[in-house]
């Protein structure tokens, strides 16, 4: 297991001063917020970005959100699948892994959605291999379908492609009618990536993802979760991806080297250690 940062953490933050700052307070692996790269490469080259990279000696394993895919129609889908078809080149240019797509379905769902759903998966996972990236595909709590990780679970299993996988989002795993059970369905081989954060005081029906907090500093139960990662020897990237305009205030060079330290605390990782299983 390798903890990273998700850039989401410091909304407010440019995207360089993410890197500088990340790295400076020891994360050296960044969950990339696309909208903020995006952004960045309006003024700056791709080239720009690799040297970021090469001087604060960070990488990019997985980029985040790529949502509209799953059940979109019309023009709507033709926006949606050339914007992603554009990230997926931006993840191959700059060699990010791993591209989070957002189970995003809401409202009234039939059954011929939930064939579109499937289609559309296996039509982006296809579409993901041939650009040398994964999909990790992330079940929404306050979705209509694809709302637990059972589902997302069995919908990867039914496609049964290699380029997809899915993402595990502590918030949403909490949040939604999955159970405790459900982590049983978890493989070395299905998880493509994690998402940690916890909640205080607050019942879950009612949970914003304003809410998020350091993980252990709340009410999640996040040692199964981790327990079930060692159990499968999940050996991917970690990321603590907090969505809190509250500590969006916090500089990221001070939340850098918070972040990263709660979430290695999280995770069992000594500030030298690579793994829960370290000695």
């Amino acid at each position: 297991m390798i903890p990273a940062l998700s850039q989401l953490c410091s909304l407010n933050s440019p995207f360089e001063r993410d890197v500088q700052d990340y790295a400076a307070g020891g994360c050296h692996a960044i969950e990339v917020w696309l909208t903020k790269l995006e952004t960045w490469l309006k003024d700056h080259s791709l080239e720009d970005v690799r040297r970021l990279m090469d001087q604060h000696e960070v990488s990019f394993p997985v980029a985040s959100l790529q949502g509209g895919l799953l059940t979109s129609q019309g023009s709507a889908r033709r926006e949606h699948w050339d914007h992603f078809r554009r990230r997926l080149q931006l993840c191959q240019d700059l060699q990010i892994e791993t591209l989070v797509v957002a189970a995003d379905i809401t409202g009234p769902v039939s059954g011929q959605d939930m064939d579109r759903c499937r289609t559309s998966l296996r039509e982006a996972a296809a579409t993901a291999a041939e650009m040398q990236v994964g999909l990790a595909l992330e079940f929404q709590s306050r979705a209509t379908f694809i709302n637990n990780l059972q589902t997302a679970a069995a919908v990867v299993d039914d496609l049964d492609h290699p380029a997809l996988g899915i993402c595990l989002d502590s918030f949403h795993y909490y949040t939604g009618p999955s159970k405790p059970d459900d982590l049983a369905l978890l493989t070395a081989t299905n998880l493509r990536h994690v998402q940690l954060c916890d909640l205080a005081d607050v019942p879950r029906e009612f949970a914003a993802d304003a809410q998020r907090i350091l993980p252990g500093d709340g009410d999640i139960p996040l040692q199964p979760i981790i327990g079930r990662l060692g159990e499968i020897g999940y050996s991917r990237h970690i990321s603590l991806e907090l969505m809190n305009p509250q500590i969006w205030q916090v500089p990221a060079l001070q939340f850098g080297e918070t972040g990263i330290t709660a979430l290695r605390a999280a995770l069992g990782i000594s500030s030298m250690g690579s793994g829960i299983n370290d000695e």
